[in-house]
Parts: structure tokens; sequence; C-alpha cells
């Protein structure tokens, strides 16, 4: 037996992604083997779910995958405590039929749920929120309330009279108010954890409170379950194999937005992945492919922008034919700079066109790409009539050459002018959409054999130090 469940809410900005660390904090801080899950396609909370776990945590996306293919993520990485983070609240989703709402995931996980309720004004009014919330779905089984956001000892009395006399669901933690809580913000939303240095410090914070109003043996005493089956899976035809490659990939405060998931594929397929710091390093390691995956580079734009050596290097490698992957913060890292609070920052160069930040999202949501002849990267069969991703920027890439050559029509969604997406320039593919190496879109497999090709056509190994000699 383990414990599984899911954090969910009434609404949005209830306290569930700070219950949520705090919870896996404290855990782990008694001995707890904590895998962490988070619902839907969130780069965020799951940075901050890794680093309280210790455990790298999971994206579970019911529009992304398969039902086979959250079973089989859920139960491949299973441990002692599985914690699933919901988004927005337990009835929330795309669909008016709710197959892709948490309480959706919730029944194909078999996850008990636990209700946090942001509490603030709230006494009587309580009992029929959680009531309404058991009545709309049956199969749904709320094992227990987190009230958050509490006034004081007497507003806990209350609250916790009026759902004993009228429900049958216990609470589990009373949190009051406490400032010192907020998990830290800035210009777009919550703050990735890699951007912080005083991550480490709030999450043994949240850690401590948790431990201390929350009952966390009886609520992992009501969540034990026997484990899921794991399901069968439907074998991806594989791509030849071969020599294992070098691949570079920016892991710093700048660009942190990477699924684990997606890593361990580039690993499996022969990938060694190469870490490097874009705003640290002056120099690019010896490698044979390069991936920078999205980020607030914005953020660090003074950074970026005064490390010109690496710049330099990175513009020189791409146009010599080093075969390159980037997304979102990537692509706009490469672009000619960056126009952002009425100043350009100097980026890489490599892509003919200038990341220009707007005050509104330009794309956000789920996107429908169609994937055509321009696109770099090899296949074993015909592709997938639709590649299901996502896309969240505040950025446009302007002023681009009128031959620009894309690898995808958007169908749903705005990639980097409404219609397309996946500039390709030399063996550079950059896009504003995320993928995910799920179902058919099996993206770090075709990259990394993409990679080997160009290196077996090449006479050397690219090493940007040794080429800029």
């Amino acid at each position: 037996m383990s414990s599984r469940f899911l954090i969910s809410a009434a609404h949005k900005s209830s306290g569930k992604t700070m219950v949520s660390i705090g919870l896996c904090a404290a855990l782990a801080a008694r001995g707890h083997r904590v895998q962490p899950y988070k619902k839907g396609p969130d780069y965020i909370d799951p940075m901050w779910l890794t680093q309280a776990a210790g455990r790298d945590c999971r994206n579970l996306d019911l529009y992304l995958m398969a039902r086979d293919d959250i079973v089989a993520t859920f139960t491949r990485h299973a441990a002692e405590v599985n914690l699933v983070e919901g988004n927005k609240g337990l009835y929330d989703g795309l669909a008016l039929d709710g197959s892709n709402s948490n309480a959706a995931l919730a029944k194909q996980l078999d996850l008990p749920v636990f209700l946090v309720i942001d509490a603030r004004g709230m006494t009587r009014g309580i009992a029929p929120l959680i009531l309404g919330y058991q009545a709309f779905d049956r199969e749904i089984r709320i094992a227990g309330v987190i009230l958050n956001n509490l006034g004081g000892s007497r507003h806990e009395s209350k609250l916790r009279a009026v759902i004993e006399h009228y429900t049958d669901v216990p609470v589990v933690g009373a949190i009051h108010h406490d400032e010192r809580l907020t998990v830290l913000e800035r210009h777009l939303g919550l703050m990735p954890s890699n951007e912080s240095v005083l991550a480490g410090a709030k999450i043994r914070q949240i850690g401590e409170a948790i431990a201390e109003q929350v009952e966390l043996e009886r609520l992992l005493d009501l969540s034990q379950k026997p484990p899921l089956a794991e399901p069968h899976r439907a074998q991806v035809l594989p791509m030849p194999g071969g020599e294992k490659v070098r691949i570079g990939i920016a892991r710093d405060r700048a660009f942190g937005f990477y699924y684990a998931d997606d890593l361990d594929a580039l690993t499996a397929a022969g990938a060694e992945l190469v870490p490097f710091d874009t705003l640290n390093d002056a120099h690019l390691p010896a490698i044979d492919g390069l991936y920078i995956g999205g980020g607030f580079p914005e953020a660090c734009a003074v950074e970026l922008e005064a490390n010109a050596s690496l710049r330099g290097e990175i513009k020189v490698a791409i146009e010599r034919g080093l075969p390159t992957y980037a997304e979102c913060g990537g692509l706009m890292y490469l672009s000619r700079g960056i126009h952002w609070q009425g100043r350009t920052y100097t980026m890489v160069g490599a892509i003919p066109g200038d990341a220009v930040m707007r005050e509104k999202p330009v794309g956000r949501g789920y996107v429908h790409l169609r994937e055509d002849e321009n696109h770099p990267w090899p296949r074993p069969h015909k592709p997938a009539a639709s590649i299901r991703a996502h896309e969240f920027h505040y950025s446009a890439l302007e002023n681009l050459p009128v031959n620009t050559r894309f690898a995808y029509h958007v169908e749903r969604g705005y990639g980097i002018d409404g219609e397309r997406d996946g500039l390709v320039l030399h063996n550079l593919l950059a896009s504003y959409t995320h993928l995910r190496s799920i179902g058919s879109c099996y993206w770090a497999t075709r990259f990394v054999t993409f990679v080997r090709r160009c290196r077996e056509q090449s006479t050397t190994l690219i090493n940007p130090q040794e080429n800029a000699r």
C-alpha cells in the first residue's frame, strides 16, 4: 500500500501550490519518499515541487496525453507518497463534459481529493460549498479539506464546527493567514525556483508551517491505496540507433523550462546531456547538438547581453550547421535582440528577427500544429495529422524576412505569426510552441537522430572553441 492523492481547490489562487510545496517538503523531511505530479502543461509549479520533494515532478496532461500515457507515467514513477497538484478548480477544464478536468484525472488514477479552501470571510457558507462539490460528482471522493487563509483561532473553531455539523468531510489542515507563506512572484506571475537564491529557504519555511498546521499522518492514512496496474503501452516505431551524441542544454536562471520526461527521452534515444550556463559560461562545451528550452530571458537580459563571448560562439556554431532546437525563451535568446521596457538587449542574432515584449499574452494555451515539408528532422513514417502542444508567450517575433521557412502550420493557437511556427534556418528549428515527447509526438527521438545524422555527415566534431581559434 502507498498513499496517492490530488490537491485541488474550488477555484484558482486558493493556495493549493503553497500547500503542495509544503506537503512535499514536510513529508520528505520526515523521511518519506514523495513523488510529485502536476496536472497540465505547467513548468513553474513542477520546478518548486521538484525542489521540495527531491524527486523530478512529472506532468499529467489530459489534453496532450492518452489515458494509457497518463497511467503509465504515474505508475512508472510512483513512490511511497504520490502527490498530484491540480490546476484551477476541481471541476474546471476545457471540455463541457469535464473530460479533461482535475476530477477526470482523479477518476483515472483513483485519487482521493483534498480540497484546499480559501476561507477568508467564510463561516456557515463553507458547508454548502463542500456539499455541492461532493454532490456534483459522486464518483469523486473528497477525503478531506485543508482550510487556508484563516483569520485566527476563533475563525478556525467556527469553520470546524460548521463542517463537522453539516458534512462528513474531515478537516485535515487549518492554515492561518501568513504573508511569509506566499510563493515568490514577479512580472509574469510565479517566479521559477531556478531564478531565486531564496527558493530553498522559502520551501523550508513553507514546509515547517504545513507540518505544524496539517495532520500529515491522518492525510496519509486517508489516502492509502493499492498500486495501480501499469497499462500495456503501444510501442512507437523506433528510429535507427547509433553512437551517443553530446547535446548541450542551457540550464540556468534564464532557461529552466524542461519536462523531466523529455530529458529522459533524449537520454534514452542516445543523448548525453551537457549542461551549460548562458549567463556565466564564456564558451560552449564540445557538443554535437544544442537544446535551449523555455524560460524568461527578458528577466536576465542584462546578463545575457553581457556574455558576448558565448553569444558569438552560438551564432557561429548555428551558421556552420550545429543542429539546434529552441523553444519560446530559447527562440527569443537566438533572435537579434529582446525589446522590453523601452530598451533593446542584444542577443545571439542567429534568427533574423526581433523579440518584442507585449503587455498581454501573444499566445497562450493549447495549440494544434500540422507539420510540413520544411521540417528538418527525420521521421520513420508519415507524421501525425495534428500535433498537440502548448504555448505561453508575451513576446512576438517581428521583422522576419519574407522568405523565412517554417516547419509547422498552426491550426489552433498563435505560434510565430498566427499561422506558422517552427522557424527553420540552417539546422536550427525554433518555435514558440512547447512540445512533449509523448504519444505520436516523439520529438526527442527525432532530434537525437537528426543530431546523429548531422554528425555523421560532418568530417569533424563541432567544437565552437576550436572553430573560433
